[in-house]
């Protein structure tokens, strides 16, 4: 059951490299669920649904000049439950306009079922994300 959990989270990754809220909204179940449980200036607390996953990347994306350009897997963690993935990362990337570079530390907890995403976790460093981001 772990090859289809790495299968997603290239896929997810691959998605947010990209900014692509629609690759990353197809990843979810019509239901999915993914939560920010550590709160930054304008950011919602979660998204509920495939489709609030889509237009809330879309906007959050458009909003923000940060691009990322790599995310660099810490550790994979393989739960008991054979649904669930926890993952330590951190997001590399770049201010458009050279105005710098960033890196984000986050942990990724993610639920698989029938190979769509049910539930995410997305425990990212809130200062980074709101503006004091961290050099390279």
């Amino acid at each position: 059951m772990a090859e289809p959990l790495l299968d997603i989270l290239a896929r997810y990754r691959r998605a947010m490299l990209d900014l692509d809220a629609d690759a990353l909204a197809d990843l979810y179940a019509p239901d999915g669920v993914h939560e920010f449980p550590f709160r930054f200036p304008r950011f919602p607390a979660r998204y509920e649904g495939r489709e609030a996953i889509r237009a809330g990347y879309r906007a959050a994306w458009s909003a923000t000049p940060a691009r990322p350009t790599e995310i660099e897997e810490t550790a994979v963690h393989r739960s008991t439950d054979p649904e669930v993935l926890v993952v330590e990362q951190q997001v590399r990337g770049e201010i458009a306009g050279g105005h710098g570079e960033f890196a984000i530390a986050g942990l990724l907890v993610i639920r698989v079922r029938d190979g769509l995403i049910i539930h995410a976790r997305d425990y990212m460093d809130g200062l980074a994300v709101s503006g004091g981001f961290t050099d390279r």
